[in-house]
């Protein structure tokens, strides 16, 4: 049985003083035993998630990296970098880098190597827009986007990722899929991942992050094949983000 995870995704959010008082709530509502779960802050702040996270069963992360390992990039950081701060996971792929910063999924690809490379995982998102799903190609759409970081990958390496669904519709918007449409994608993803390692397939966690809430979370993560989340809004207050870790301990 895969074990659930609970990611939270801040975006372009947060302070110091802001930060510390979320991650202190917490640390302090937090049971270890409920799920596995994670915060994925700006760069300037991961610093901080180091001093007050470790040593504790939070994990922290970022929500981008630069596909080169140095040089002239000003600006990007690189998995390396990541890594000294002691970063478990970086978000890759996210719809948000995707639409405003025009991120291919052969960038994204190369990006997922590089934070598997550094000795991190890579959270790879994928997911169609309203416009996409309304005419019939969510399938298509996902498959290809999560195509480009197989092809990259051997068998070994299918162990080493996590998927993050994130139906672009429903994100922010207040919309959500129901728990059967999110676990009809989750399946033909996991079915993808199979095509190139069936016994990785069954352990590779993948996340909803379509506007999951604490009303909704449980619903969504009894399904199969949902096994968590990447969590927006909702993980900028510390009772709504252990609100949902507890649903997740509970399905």
């Amino acid at each position: 049985m895969r074990r659930k995870l609970v990611v939270g995704n801040w975006k372009m959010n947060g302070s110091r003083a802001a930060n510390a008082s979320l991650l202190s709530g917490i640390v302090a509502g937090f049971d270890a035993a409920q799920a596995d779960s994670a915060v994925c802050v700006p760069a300037p702040y991961l610093a901080q998630c180091e001093a007050v996270l470790a040593g504790t069963p939070i994990g922290w992360g970022a929500q981008d990296v630069s596909a080169h390992a140095s040089g002239a990039y000003t600006g990007e950081v690189s998995a390396q970098m990541l890594a000294e701060f002691g970063c478990r996971y970086v978000i890759v792929g996210h719809s948000e880098r995707r639409a405003y910063h025009a991120e291919s999924s052969e960038l994204v690809a190369q990006k997922a190597v590089a934070v598997i490379g550094a000795g991190m995982t890579p959270i790879v998102c994928v997911g169609e827009t309203l416009d996409e799903r309304e005419a019939g190609q969510t399938n298509v759409v996902v498959r290809n986007q999560l195509a480009h970081v197989l092809e990259r990958l051997d068998a070994y390496g299918v162990a080493k990722i996590v998927v993050a669904y994130e139906p672009v519709w429903a994100i922010g918007t207040g919309r959500t899929a129901t728990p059967e449409m999110a676990q009809e994608v989750h399946a033909r993803l996991r079915a993808q991942l199979a095509e190139k390692n069936a016994v990785a397939a069954g352990k590779v966690q993948i996340l909803y992050g379509g506007s999951m809430k604490p009303d909704n979370a449980k619903e969504l993560m009894a399904q199969p094949d949902i096994d968590g989340g990447l969590i927006g809004g909702a993980a900028l207050k510390a009772a709504d983000f252990l609100a949902i870790i507890h649903a997740a301990a509970n399905t």
